[in-house]
């Protein structure tokens, strides 16, 4: 078994990128684990409990690993970035939620990789897609797939910054790749740009503080969100694509024409998305990343952004949506309410 098979494999079965990384520590878990204790990863307690302490060691997961295949699936459409749409009323969504759930989507093309090196030799193996607590962003460096950019994004020079991570823990010894330069420069487009000033200096370099980017606030928080942070997050409901929409690197970057990535959620209209049942919710959004917002913070997120367009329009749905049963929708609604007076 040799490296270029197994990559060569990993790009017929779907992955644009791929290369492998020594199945070693981390080189980036003591500064991992100082942005934890920072308190920048926020309520995100997956990154903070007992997992936090084996995200860089591999042996962890699988303890006969030797090699780490990393790979990249683009994502990137034709469709316009956050930076250049203006559509009043229309609520917006992150890229990478426009579609199916990129979880299942890898996870199918590593287990077709499997199934095809199983063809030439036997091994042991796990297969990790985001959930699992390993260093992705770092191992994907390592194994030559891009370097880590000042907005924490793992940018590859010929594709950009639009591409989901996975992994294959492999009990296989094979040649690594080599990791290649930081060529963010002197650019700090990504920082300047960010409406709530979440990327900040962090230890020699940059890093994302959770607790001030919108992708976390719409996604990952489960209580209110702080009102000082409302007004700048706009008309995202879910997500946040502005420090790669505004990269250099994403200007020339690649379109993927997997149809699971299509948009089934592009830009839609904020009076639909306020006026959805939590059953139709369920089903508007089977199968999507959009789920783990739930329902509540999804209509929070959305009285939020009817707040900041301010169009009366929205005042009845904004009325009914400050009678919500749960407090993080009814406060949200309130407060768009008084901004539209």
């Amino acid at each position: 078994m040799t490296r270029d098979l197994v990559l060569t494999i990993a790009r017929e079965c779907g992955f644009e990128l791929a290369g492998i990384a020594a199945a070693v520590p981390s080189i980036d878990s003591a500064r991992y684990h100082a942005w934890v204790d920072s308190g920048m990863a926020g309520a995100m307690s997956y990154l903070t409990d007992r997992r936090a302490t084996v995200r860089g060691e591999p042996r962890n997961l699988l303890n006969s690993v030797q090699s780490i295949l990393c790979v990249g699936k683009l994502y990137n459409g034709p469709e316009p970035n956050s930076t250049r749409f203006s559509e009043s009323g229309r609520a917006w969504i992150s890229r990478y939620a426009w579609g199916d759930d990129y979880h299942e989507v890898l996870r199918a093309g590593l287990t077709r990789v499997v199934d095809r090196l199983r063809g030439h030799t036997d091994f042991e193996y796990k297969i990790c897609v985001d959930t699992g607590p390993l260093l992705e962003r770092s191992y994907a460096r390592e194994a030559g797939l891009g370097w880590i950019g000042k907005n924490t994004c793992l940018i590859n020079q010929q594709s950009g910054s639009w591409f989901f991570l996975g992994e294959l823990l492999l009990s296989l010894s094979l040649e690594t790749n080599t990791p290649p330069p930081d060529r963010c420069g002197t650019c700090t487009r990504c920082i300047e740009v960010c409406p709530t000033d979440a990327i900040v200096p962090f230890e020699g370099r940059y890093s994302v503080d959770s607790r001030l980017c919108i992708s976390y606030l719409t996604i990952e928080l489960r209580t209110g969100i702080p009102e000082a942070l409302r007004p700048n997050m706009g008309n995202h409901v879910f997500g946040c694509d502005i420090c790669q929409d505004v990269c250099p690197w994403n200007s020339r970057a690649p379109n993927d024409a997997d149809s699971e990535f299509a948009p089934r959620h592009f830009a839609p209209p904020l009076n639909e998305l306020a006026s959805i049942t939590e059953a139709e919710f369920r089903t508007v959004f089977a199968g999507s990343p959009i789920n783990r917002a739930r329902y509540s913070g999804f209509l929070r997120n959305v009285a939020i952004a009817m707040g900041n367009s301010g169009e009366p329009r929205f005042q009845e749905h904004l009325v009914r949506l400050a009678k919500f049963p749960q407090a993080i929708v009814s406060d949200a609604a309130r407060w768009a309410l008084e901004r539209a007076q």
